[in-house]
């Protein structure tokens, strides 16, 4: 018996509590779908999808289901930004995930489709179909187009900066803000939003192809009502989300992640989501098998091209395609079928070749966009995971974002307590090469881990900074940001981490290669390990912890409870 049906057998309330909504008594006997997006008008990435979501209920009553629309409204990362909005971001992606269990157990469904687009949204509702584990379908909410000339919304950082510095008039600036964004979707570029929906397609819980598509295309609205229908059939027939993903599955994801140089958020993200599943995926994992790994895609924040080209060029599928030797091909899928059977069957329907007319106006073709694999960008991946004795239990850095000079380097640490004391000094010229500005107390549990952004678009914008300089940090970065960025830093200052421990003019080795993060040096002089870790062992025994910064509501919930950034900053 479906589930759902059980539970009317148990709660006789349920019967006419939903007639007064309108259903009919054949309506109670079918099988019955949760719909749950995040649709709002919060963002562009959100205020679609309530079209979207409808198709998918239609659809779903169309094949035997009868379906149910639920919300969990995101915020946006872009508009927290630079103010303390953003310390807001990543609790909430805990939250909306409890909210979806919350929909989903008190009242009893059969089978899901779940819909979202953006940076938070998308790994919640992952974090969610692992929780609740039942048959489920995830629609990505596609992306956005580029605004003229190809303007995209990760240059707004840059351009900002410029302005601040005087190098821009305030009506260039105003001209790019007001065009950076011309239609719903995620941000037109490889970060967060973009990142995580290609990891929901890459562990199976998309239909093949449906990451990325242009926000209010007709391919999008079509693969919202297959959705429908696939979460109809899969409420007879299973199988549950933990049935369908597996380890193998999240091995896939990574590898993928290497391939398109994803988001460094997703170290965060994909470990949480993890675990709902009941894998274990850690920081070490990326590390391990990002060393080798082929990076294709050359899209923005680190490539030429905007996302919207990589639907154009074969989606998912043909990343996969061109990586398919490094894969699981064996995993169950959405379909019903395994990862090796869907890309054989797109291959033979002549999915890649009618996709690639949309790339013919702007005078490009696949390879300019998914490079083949024999003719990669990178041979390594795109992240590493540093550690030492300022980060033991590591810090993430997306090295093909770094500039060279900057893998290997030796610099006088400059400490903040705070993001705004940080960029203060950055835009006031008050930052030297050769140094290394460290921001703390900005993890989850010293502020909620919001993202240092604007910073980083600073340092990589000042051609005297950008390679002369590191940024170090137990806060977080934008999937937009490039440049020499080491985030994640654990454990965290809040929690008495060695970051807390540094002072003005400490030397900081960097070593990418060797994946080393160390102070190596006490006062400007370098100094053995021992010496080092007998002056840390001084520090700590003087050290005294912040008073929290949040003091009530969701914010001090998640900052008292928050788990190291190293293992996914969820709340534990």
């Amino acid at each position: 018996m479906l589930k759902s049906q059980e539970t009317r057998r148990i709660a006789p309330e349920m019967d006419p509590l939903r007639v007064g909504m309108g259903w009919s008594p054949e309506d109670l006997e079918k099988p019955q779908i949760l719909v749950e997006s995040t649709y709002g008008q919060s963002h562009p990435g959100s205020a679609h999808l309530l079209e979207l979501a409808q198709a998918s209920s239609q659809a779903a009553g169309q094949n035997g289901g009868k379906a149910a629309l639920y919300f969990a409204t995101d915020i946006c990362d872009g508009m927290s930004q630079g103010h303390d909005g953003g310390n807001y971001s990543l609790a909430s992606r805990d939250i909306i995930a409890n909210l979806v269990e919350i929909h989903a157990k008190a009242t009893t469904f059969d089978a899901g489709v779940f819909l979202a687009g953006c940076d938070k949204s998308v790994p919640a509702l992952l974090m969610a179909i692992g929780r609740i584990n039942m048959p489920s379908v995830f629609v990505p909410g596609g992306v956005m187009g580029a605004g003229p000339g190809l303007l995209t919304l990760e240059q707004i950082g840059k351009y900002s900066a410029m302005f601040q510095r005087g190098e821009i008039t305030q009506e260039q600036f105003t001209y790019y803000k007001l065009h950076a964004c011309p239609s719903c979707g995620a941000c037109s570029f490889m970060g967060t939003a973009s990142t995580m929906q290609v990891m929901a397609e890459a562990l199976g819980l998309a239909l093949p192809g449906t990451a990325l598509l242009p926000a209010g295309s007709p391919e999008l609205a079509q693969a919202a009502r297959q959705a429908g229908e696939r979460a109809a059939q899969m409420a007879l027939l299973g199988p549950s989300a933990r049935e369908m993903v597996t380890r193998k599955s999240f091995e896939n994801a990574v590898m993928v992640h290497a391939a398109i140089s994803g988001s460094t958020n997703t170290l965060l993200h994909l470990p949480a989501i993890a675990r709902e599943f009941g894998v274990e995926l850690t920081a070490d994992d990326f590390d391990q098998m990002h060393r080798g790994a082929r990076y294709l895609l050359d899209v923005r924040p680190a490539g030429r091209w905007p996302a919207e080209f990589i639907s154009y060029a074969g989606g998912v599928p043909r990343v996969m395609e061109e990586i398919r030797s490094m894969l699981h091909l064996d995993v169950m899928t959405v379909t019903g079928k395994t990862l090796g059977e869907n890309l054989d069957a797109l291959a033979q329907s002549g999915f890649y070749a009618q996709r690639e007319k949309a790339l013919e106006p702007f005078g490009l073709k696949r390879e300019d966009v998914i490079r083949p694999f024999d003719a990669p960008i990178g041979r390594n991946g795109a992240v590493a995971v540093l550690k030492g004795n300022l980060a033991p239990q590591g810090a993430v850095v997306k090295h093909s974002a770094v500039p060279q000079e900057m893998h290997r380097a030796v610099l006088r640490a400059r400490p903040f307590d705070s993001e705004e004391e940080a960029i203060a000094a950055v835009l006031h010229k008050e930052i030297y090469p050769g140094e290394a500005v460290l921001i703390r107390y900005e993890g989850p549990r010293g502020s909620g881990m919001p993202e240092m952004f604007y910073t980083t678009e600073a340092i990589s914008s000042d051609p005297e900074l950008a390679a002369s300089i590191a940024l170090i940090t137990d806060g977080r970065f934008s999937g937009a940001s490039k440049g020499p960025a080491i985030g994640h830093v654990s454990p965290e200052a809040a929690s008495g981490g060695p970051i807390a421990l540094v002072e003005e003019g400490d030397l900081i080795e960097i070593d990418i290669p060797a994946r080393v993060l160390r102070i190596c040096g006490i006062g400007g002089q370098e100094r053995t390990e021992e010496e080092v870790s007998a002056a840390l062992q001084e520090r700590q025994a003087r050290w005294t912890p912040k008073p929290p910064r949040c003091q009530r509501g969701v914010l001090s919930l998640f900052t008292q409870n928050a788990a190291p950034p190293a293992l996914g900053g969820y709340l534990n």
